[in-house]
């Protein structure tokens, strides 16, 4: 049972994480897994995140990353590993990080006190961050924290974004839903991906995501126009509450005040990039 506000340890995340999502859509990712020889965006996406697990193979992705199919994965991985190893692919990442959180924020955010308070609160947060069921957070916990503060700030956005992305996926095997379920029940939300983006990059067909739809439909989660039931925004509501419960420990470690003020410079730096001129596609992966 935690003791923190309502949604608290949801909305520091939705204030951190768009910053460091944003990084697997620049050109300046894009840029450096190009410079090691992964060119084509899946391969690269599936590397970028993926290369904290080592070399494993197209199965491991598959399972950690949930919502992709699995032939897609297989046809990057592991051949991606014989182009760049999993060592080379993280040291490009970081750079990238560190070009796009300069363009983004500019010089003066990156080396503000600011960024250091918050490289320190959320690594503080992650302290109570656990392994246990949570491959993809588990493998970049063994990464070194990176010493310029906003390296840092990305690592901990990254251990704590992974801690609650692992957290969901077991939230959506307790709700029965199989990857692509999740994708068209996220979509008819409002707030997830659109069906056209989630084709694209997720390797299903539109025979697959109609017949995820009907499996929806025969259980009463969606209807006839592909807008949720009332049962289905019960069940997407669930979910994100059990999220929530699973996610719950790093924002009880860090403490409502602490929380709170991650929170509140994690929107500070989303602001100052967005006034500079960030396209919303820098900031949504969109």
């Amino acid at each position: 049972m935690t003791s923190l506000p309502a949604r608290v340890g949801r909305r520091c995340h939705n204030a951190l994480n768009p910053l460091h999502s944003t990084v697997y859509f620049s050109p300046d990712f894009t840029k450096e897994l190009a410079g090691v020889g992964v060119e084509d965006s899946s391969a690269a996406y599936f590397a970028g995140r993926g290369a904290a697990l080592g070399a494993v193979g197209a199965g491991v992705i598959t399972a950690a990353f949930y919502n992709f199919n699995h032939d897609l994965v297989a046809r990057h991985v592991p051949e991606v590993w014989r182009t760049a190893s999993p060592e080379v692919v993280l040291a490009a990442r970081l750079r990238a990080v560190d070009s796009t959180l300069r363009r983004l924020l500019g010089a003066e955010a990156v080396a503000s006190d600011e960024m250091t308070e918050a490289a320190g609160l959320a690594l503080r947060a992650a302290e109570a961050c656990t392994r246990h069921a949570r491959p993809l957070y588990a493998a970049h916990a063994d990464l070194p924290v990176p010493e310029q503060p906003h390296l840092a700030y990305w690592h901990a956005a990254t251990l704590l974004r992974e801690h609650r992305g692992d957290g969901h996926l077991a939230a959506l095997l307790a709700a029965g839903l199989d990857p692509v379920e999740a994708l068209v029940s996220h979509a008819a939300t409002g707030k997830g991906m659109s069906p056209r983006w989630a084709l694209a990059t997720r390797g299903w067909s539109r025979t697959d995501w109609e017949a995820a739809a009907g499996r929806l439909r025969e259980r009463g989660l969606l209807g006839g126009e592909g807008q949720l039931t009332e049962a289905g925004t019960a069940l997407r509501a669930e979910l994100e509450d059990t999220t929530d419960r699973f996610d719950a420990a790093p924002y009880e470690h860090l403490g409502a005040e602490g929380t709170e003020r991650l929170t509140e410079l994690g929107r500070g730096f989303l602001g100052v990039a967005l006034g500079a001129g960030a396209f919303p596609s820098d900031l949504t992966g969109a």
